[in-house]
């Protein structure tokens, strides 16, 4: 589908040296923010206590945060979770109060709002889970990464293969630099953005190199940039509805999902700018430094055998 067709052919490629040494640099920032700052993880991954509460009606999340950032607590998380009237609460391992000290100081502060909230059940989670939950998702990640690399290199060449995979590392890295400078909160809604953001990257990756391919079959004159360039000019109108309509959905998460979603949408918005910067400079740019050239994507046709015409 395209709304509108750009008839002249951008010269991406004339600028790819300087954007990339720019990407670079960003990218050995986030690799030192990373490094030095950490990650400022939620009680999914460091532990902490769990409350279940349940309203006579529907629960006002809200009333519930602010009783419970009443106590002096900065870091918990607030959720419905089966119904509107059951909320989880999770609070963060406090020095000198046990989960029991806890847990009844937030009942009384929310049964001073609301007399007939019911405590259901309370529960500390150590944090042997947590380091559980930070192997598992790493182990994800690099499933995730190496299965885009053989999907890559059976579906185009080994070249593009690399060039793919180096740029989404370049997204992610650059998300997790975000987060370490920045110190938001990571969570597990916020592991599963980044995970998604490298099947989002990978899909634009994969448009701009079939046209590439195309690209090659039809443009046999060309030159490899003038090759890329034009592919990728052609893709332009489709990268701006889908990527456009897509940021449309993560901002309505973003502004009116609540805290829940909020860094999960800032993990989606950072890597779907990213996503189409990598997939236009990065990827491609490594390819054709890599040396790509349309005998890698286009194969030779078989000669026909003059025996069997003189037979």
């Amino acid at each position: 589908m395209e709304f509108f067709r750009i008839r002249r052919t951008i010269p991406f490629m004339r600028h790819s040296l300087v954007l990339n040494l720019i990407s670079l640099v960003i990218f050995v920032a986030a690799v030192f923010f990373i490094a030095t700052r950490g990650f400022n993880l939620s009680i999914e991954f460091t532990g902490g206590t769990v409350m279940e509460v349940s309203y006579p009606q529907a629960a006002q999340l809200e009333e519930v945060r602010s009783a419970v950032g009443g106590l002096g607590y900065t870091d918990f998380q607030v959720q419905n979770f089966g119904t509107s009237r059951d909320v989880m609460i999770r609070l963060p391992v406090r020095e000198g109060e046990t989960s029991a000290m806890q847990s009844e100081a937030v009942l009384g502060a929310l049964q001073a709002t609301s007399p007939d909230v019911e405590l259901r059940r309370v529960e500390f989670v150590g944090p042997q889970v947590g380091r559980e939950l930070v192997e598992n998702g790493l182990m994800a990640l690099l499933v995730v990464v190496i299965g885009i690399m053989i999907y890559l290199g059976m579906r185009f060449e080994w070249k593009f293969a690399i060039a793919g995979v180096v740029a989404n590392l370049h997204d992610v890295i650059i998300i997790l630099g975000f987060f370490a400078f920045f110190q938001w909160e990571f969570s597990l809604s916020v592991l599963a953005g980044v995970l998604a953001v490298l099947g989002y990257s990978v899909n634009e990756s994969v448009v701009i190199m079939d046209r590439i391919r195309e690209n090659f079959r039809k443009q046999r004159k060309t030159s490899v940039r003038e090759v890329i360039d034009s592919a990728i000019t052609q893709t332009m109108s489709r990268t701006i509805i889908t990527h456009g309509s897509t940021q449309m959905m993560v901002l309505s998460m973003y502004f009116f999902g609540g805290p829940t979603l909020h860094y999960f949408a800032l993990a989606l918005t950072i890597g779907i700018w990213f996503g189409i910067y990598s997939s236009v400079f990065v990827a491609a740019s490594i390819a054709m430094w890599l040396g790509v050239k349309r005998e890698d994507l286009v194969k030779a046709p078989k000669k026909e055998d003059p025996s069997a015409e003189i037979a």
